[in-house]
C-alpha cells in the first residue's frame, strides 16, 4: 500500500520561509509525476506545483511562482516544497499527491494517492 508521509510546515512569520517534504513508503514514486496542492480554509484545494518523474521539468501556479521550488531528491523516494517570500494568503494545508504518469497534471482529480496534509501558518 502506498502511503506519502509529508513533515515540516508550521508557523512563520510573512517573509519566512518553509521547506515541506513528502516521502514514499509501501511503493515507489520513481516513475510518477508528483504535485503541490492547498487547501485554505473555506476554499477548494488548488494547485500550487508539479514536478515531472525524473525532475527535469516543474510548472508552478501563479499564485507561487518565483516564491516555490519543488524538487526530487537522488533517492527519487522523497519529494520537497521550498516556499520563501510567504504572505499570509499562503496558510493552508499543504498536500503531496502522486500522480500515475511521468508529467503530472494541475487537477487534483486526477491524483489518487495524497499525502496526510501538513499546515502552513503565515503570520502578518
Amino acid at each position: 500500500q502506498v502511503q506519502l508521509v509529508q513533515s515540516g510546515g508550521g508557523l512563520v512569520q510573512a517573509g519566512g520561509s518553509v521547506r515541506l517534504s513528502c516521502a514514499v513508503s509501501g511503493g515507489t514514486i520513481r516513475r510518477n509525476a508528483m504535485a503541490w496542492f492547498r487547501q485554505a480554509p473555506g476554499k477548494e484545494r488548488e494547485f500550487a506545483a508539479v514536478i515531472s518523474w525524473n525532475g527535469e521539468t516543474s510548472y508552478y501556479a501563479d499564485s507561487v511562482k518565483g516564491r516555490a521550488t519543488t524538487w526530487r531528491d537522488d533517492t527519487g523516494s522523497t519529494v520537497y516544497l521550498q516556499m520563501n517570500s510567504l504572505k499570509p494568503e499562503d496558510t493552508a494545508v499543504y498536500y503531496c499527491a502522486r500522480s500515475e504518469d511521468v508529467l503530472g497534471s494541475h487537477n487534483k482529480d486526477d491524483y489518487y494517492y495524497w499525502g496526510q496534509g501538513t499546515q502552513v501558518t503565515v503570520s502578518s
